[in-house]
């Protein structure tokens, strides 16, 4: 081999590496990959269960129901069914700088309760699987407004293990697991509060 052939060789090679590379798609935003983990699952309903809760209550033995319905462009709204009580709604929205999660309570008139909406914004990237939300100031404001001073220190969890989403509260002290079972859909409930169809 000459030398100029020696010479050229590595340049085509690294340019081919380079034209590879170039064509391979982008690595796609964990948030976003995220919030599109629930496309699939869009307008289908789930049955869930706490599978672990430190501080146990009878509320939280009832039949729980995670109802996927809305999905629209940068925001997902769940409600979440325990038993006959449809108060609660999970929203999730992509912003410009990561994710907001908020919990909605509503009475059965359609009126938000005092302690609503709650919730929390992503700080790091997380990943396709897992986002983490720390309680927003806001929500600081309204726990201690409303004698919740514990719940100042909440962080929520939403994130996928095959095919089951988790929803968790954790605080110093306090352990709240929801396991939803994303296998195999469930007869839809009726709409939450403050839906009007």
């Amino acid at each position: 081999m000459s030398t100029s052939s020696q010479f050229f060789r590595p340049l085509i090679i690294l340019g081919s590496v380079i034209g590879i590379a170039a064509c391979q798609p982008q690595a796609a935003d964990p948030q976003d990959a995220f919030m599109a983990k629930f496309t699939p699952y869009c307008g289908n309903a789930y049955a869930a269960e706490v599978v672990a809760d430190n501080q146990p209550s009878e509320t939280w033995q009832q039949d729980l129901v995670v109802h996927i319905r809305d999905c629209e462009a940068n925001v997902l709204r769940m409600p979440l069914h325990v038993g006959e009580d449809r108060s609660r709604t999970w929203v999730l929205t992509r912003t410009t700088d990561g994710i907001d999660f908020q919990h909605i309570h509503l009475h059965e008139d359609g009126t938000p309760d005092a302690v609503s909406p709650y919730g929390g914004h992503t700080v790091a990237i997380g990943s396709a699987d897992m986002q983490a939300f720390p309680v927003d100031d806001a929500s600081k404001a309204l726990f201690v407004e409303n004698g919740l001073d514990v719940s100042t220190t909440n962080t929520w969890i939403i994130s996928f293990e095959g095919e089951t989403m988790y929803y968790e509260l954790t605080r110093p002290g306090r352990e709240f697991v929801v396991a939803v079972d994303l296998s195999q859909p469930v007869a839809e409930p009726p709409a939450a509060w403050g839906y009007t169809e």
